[in-house]
């Protein structure tokens, strides 16, 4: 399979994580071709994508923009076929002719695609978190049922994926595993006091010092919840119990996470912030394959710094790390609520402190049984947002 050419599907292929992913595609003709590509609302960049990879087939989530996608391809000569919807992302995702799936769709959204592929068997290489915080035993135990193998993208859970003991299926052990540092860069506002971000901007809360984001995960980051829906996601994808997840705050973004086991040793993965070292690992593995990332010069570096985080400052981490002991249907509502809070946020409809007092006060009403189906999760995800969006309006 190493040597054989892979076709890729690339949900979310005009994000940060699609267009890394491209990159490192592109650097090897001789291993991977993109069988699909697909977008939100972006046309003139799938577009693009389109005529520079030839995918077989694009994806539109609406119908216009699909229609729009499809009459520019073909005035530019381009034998692509486009498809429109959440019909169409699954479509793509579960391909028979797709070996590997990069499920980079961010949000809510992405869950069905991404389940699609699992449900087909496929390698996925899983940058949306959501999918795993919104529905994780039900999505765990989708991928045991249909024997897919699953690859950790977010640069943390890649660190702690490569430094746990890993079977022929790709499947993470946890054999003499006594914790699991998830490391965290504290975001933009590391350093800044409660009354400085309660007056913060949108464009000051995406200013992330060592990665480049799109603007809700940015904003997430800002606000820690992103390591909080990191800490969800490691609970699912190692099956650990929330108490053996420490986060640590390590400014520099070099050590991406680390693995204590309890004869002592810890196993910690370090590279330059750069998507494409993780992209590049689940692309090929268990191979490895150049991914354009800089080597990393440790004497440069010079110093790494860690430090516990301050859930005063940053209570969404404090809230993600609740709706985990208390299970079922509020992690999927903690993700809905955030999503509405984020996105009122950067419209300017609320302050940046505001945001956890709204999932707070959503986590506050919602039911905590766990889900029997993928349709109660989209009931408790509808729920939790009109909640979200009525406590937006009274502020």
């Amino acid at each position: 399979m190493a040597n054989a050419v892979q076709q890729v599907t690339i949900l979310g292929s005009t994000g940060s994580i699609g267009v890394n992913t491209l990159d490192v595609i592109a650097r090897h003709p001789d291993r991977f071709v993109v069988h699909a590509l697909t977008a939100w609302r972006s046309v003139q960049a799938i577009f693009e994508q389109c005529l520079q990879y030839r995918p077989r087939l694009a994806v539109m989530s609406a119908v216009a923009e699909a229609g729009e996608l499809s009459e520019r391809l073909r005035a530019a000569g381009s034998d692509t076929r486009v498809l429109a919807g959440a019909e169409g992302l699954c479509e793509v995702a579960a391909a028979a002719e797709v070996d590997v799936v990069m499920a980079a769709i961010v949000g809510a959204v992405g869950l069905e695609p991404t389940l699609a592929a699992v449900r087909a068997g496929k390698r996925v290489l899983l940058a949306n978190k959501e999918s795993l915080v919104m529905a994780g035993k039900l999505f765990m135990d989708t991928v045991l049922e249909h024997g897919a193998t699953l690859l950790p993208i977010d640069s943390e859970h890649n660190a702690i994926y490569q430094c746990l003991p890993v079977d022929g299926e790709g499947r993470a052990g946890k054999t003499g595993v006594s914790k699991i540092l998830l490391t965290a860069s504290g975001g933009p506002f590391r350093l800044w006091s409660l009354d400085q971000m309660r007056v913060a901007t949108p464009d000051q809360a995406c200013a992330h010092p060592n990665w480049e984001m799109g603007r809700k995960i940015s904003v997430d980051s800002a606000t820690l919840m992103n390591k909080g829906l990191e800490l969800i996601e490691a609970r699912w994808l190692f099956n650990l119990d929330v108490d053996a997840i420490e986060v640590v705050v390590h400014p520099q973004s070099i050590v991406h996470s680390m693995v204590q086991y309890v004869d002592g040793s810890v196993l910690a993965q370090l590279g330059n912030p750069d998507m494409r070292t993780p992209i590049a690992y689940g692309l090929a593995w268990p191979d490895r394959i150049g991914s354009g990332v800089a080597e990393l010069d440790i004497i440069a570096v010079a110093q790494l710094d860690f430090e516990a985080p301050d859930y005063q400052r940053f209570p969404c981490l404090g809230l993600a790390r609740g709706a985990v002991r208390r299970g079922g249907l509020a992690m999927a509502s903690l993700n809905a609520a955030n999503e509405e809070a984020v996105a009122a946020f950067l419209e300017g409809k609320i302050g940046f402190t505001a945001i956890p007092d709204i999932i707070e006060t959503v986590l506050a009403q919602t039911d905590s049984s766990e889900p029997d189906s993928l349709d109660e999760v989209k009931q408790a995800d509808a729920f939790a947002r009109e909640r979200a969006l009525a406590a937006i309006d009274v502020l």
